[in-house]
């Protein structure tokens, strides 16, 4: 049956009682006693109107009643105190009652998947973060046991186990830290400082400050050529965050004899900024999960570096609180480059910014 709407059945219904009366009033005619002409136009027309209401109330009071459970069930959106529930047949109900049921299916399999994922975001989160903790704490608990035990009142190693522990605590204190950081950048309640700033002047001071670092390894850094002065409208402090750890890490996981190249490029009113390295790069696999907390592509490399595992996670959420995002291409064996955009000023400051963002003069 093609024509699936509610009010073809009490057409119809209306229809073969109607003629089933007529039909009735013929025999009643021909058999029994000659009636009336007006009885054969009246009785069909009263009895097809009487069957048409019956109907359709009967059918608009179960319609509603079975369907009106199935959309509450579904809906997502809380119904007004005074609405009520209704359902005209005289729409294809059964075919919009199938494509909502289709459509609450499809929603709920999406949430569920999303459920899941975050799972086990959840959990691997959770893990990342206790080893994290774990390993300065049993370093930290090792070397107090170690003093306990006698090594207090040899002074050959008192000091230096002591130093062995406060550098780990130093690092359980980064690890909270940055995990406050980014906490308050995800809720959006980390106060940002937006001012007008040369780009280039503050990465030449980055480079000055990470130079040594750099020449561990004896990898240079250098901005691809000489560029005027770029302002851009940023907060200054957060933007160097960015770099440092763009570049500290360039450094950490680049080739001996490497090199860091900054780019700069001004499209309309943005200016869109690389940090590209020679080093070993990364495998497509790991690019889309890169800037997940914790996450690492070399664990053990990384966990020797010292690193908390949020440097990256951090970057993201500075870029897209300044409204713009951050992506990363590489190819394994020719290295990897970030990129970002930030708004250009609009007004040119000659004056003489510290690298935190302190007007000189």
């Amino acid at each position: 049956m093609k024509n699936k709407k509610p009010i073809y059945f009490v057409y119809t219904g209306s229809s073969v009682i109607a003629t089933t009366s007529f039909i009735t009033l013929l025999l009643i005619h021909f058999i029994f006693s000659k009636l009336s002409i007006w009885i054969f136009v009246i009785t069909p027309i009263i009895t097809y109107v009487v069957s048409y209401f019956i109907f359709h109330n009967f059918i608009v009071k179960y319609i509603n009643e079975k369907l009106k459970v199935l959309y509450r069930s579904i809906q997502k959106e809380k119904t007004k105190p005074n609405e009520k529930f209704s359902i005209r047949i005289t729409d294809d109900v059964f075919t919009a009652a199938e494509k909502a049921t289709e459509k609450f299916a499809e929603e709920s399999k999406k949430e569920i998947l999303t459920l899941k994922e975050q799972e086990e975001f959840r959990k691997e989160f959770l893990g990342n973060l206790a080893h994290e903790l774990k390993t300065p704490l049993f370093s930290i608990q090792g070397y107090i046991l170690t003093l306990l035990e006698g090594g207090l009142e040899d002074e050959k190693v008192n000091r230096m186990f002591l130093e062995r522990a406060s550098i780990s605590v130093d690092r359980m204190v980064n690890l909270i830290e940055d995990l406050d950081q980014i906490n308050k950048l995800e809720v959006n309640s980390l106060q940002m400082d937006f001012t007008n700033f040369d780009i280039i002047q503050l990465v030449n001071e980055i480079f000055e400050t990470l130079e040594l670092k750099a020449s561990e390894k004896n990898i240079k850094l250098n901005i691809s050529k000489t560029y005027p002065s770029i302002f851009v409208y940023a907060d200054r402090s957060r933007i160097s965050q960015v770099f440092t750890n763009l570049i500290s890490n360039s450094i950490n996981y680049g080739n001996e004899n490497g090199e860091t190249i900054i780019r700069f490029h001004e499209m309309n009113d943005v200016l869109l900024i690389e940090v590209s390295d020679n080093g070993p790069g990364i495998d497509k696999k790991d690019l889309p999960r890169l800037f997940e907390r914790f996450y690492r592509v070399e664990k053990s490399r990384a966990r020797n570096e010292g690193g908390s595992g949020l440097g990256l996670a951090i970057v993201k959420h500075i870029i897209e609180s300044h409204k713009h995002s951050i992506q990363v291409r590489s190819t394994i064996g020719i290295g990897c480059t970030f990129s970002f955009t930030l708004d250009l000023s609009k007004e040119k400051e000659d004056k003489l910014v510290t690298s935190k963002g302190i007007t000189i003069r």
